[in-house]
């Protein structure tokens, strides 16, 4: 696959192997042909965060064993639709991002300030 660069313009680094991320489950939040969602933005798992997907329609905790997913926790790292995130920015409970591992096609949604304001800090 062609090279895609990170919201930093280097290299775009792998986001998550354990779970497995990606669109294509590859572990990269690579943008591609089908992925309507643009899930682009390499995130960690907050309690909060879980809790407003949930709430917003979108469960992402319960694991659906029926489509390979094996429901997230506090600390996995999975690619989030650019707009999810933005939402979630919006509502006060966006969770922190890996800008390394973040397609830099999520500035057509959000501001690098704000991305900026959302590191992911070890």
């Amino acid at each position: 696959m062609r090279e895609q660069s990170n919201v930093l313009g280097d290299p775009l680094e792998p986001c998550g192997m354990d779970p497995l991320t990606g669109f294509r489950r590859d572990g990269h939040c690579r943008m591609g042909p089908g992925d309507r969602g643009v899930h682009t933005v390499c995130v960690v798992m907050t309690k909060e965060f879980l809790k407003f997907s949930k709430e917003a329609g979108n469960d992402l905790s319960t694991p659906r064993p029926e489509y390979h997913f094996p429901g997230l926790v506090t600390g996995d790292r999975w690619c989030l639709c650019a707009e999810r995130w933005k939402e979630a920015f919006e509502a006060d409970a966006a969770p922190p991002v890996i800008l390394e591992a973040t397609h830099v096609a999520t500035l057509e949604f959000v501001d690098r300030e704000d991305l900026q304001g959302h590191v992911w800090v070890e």
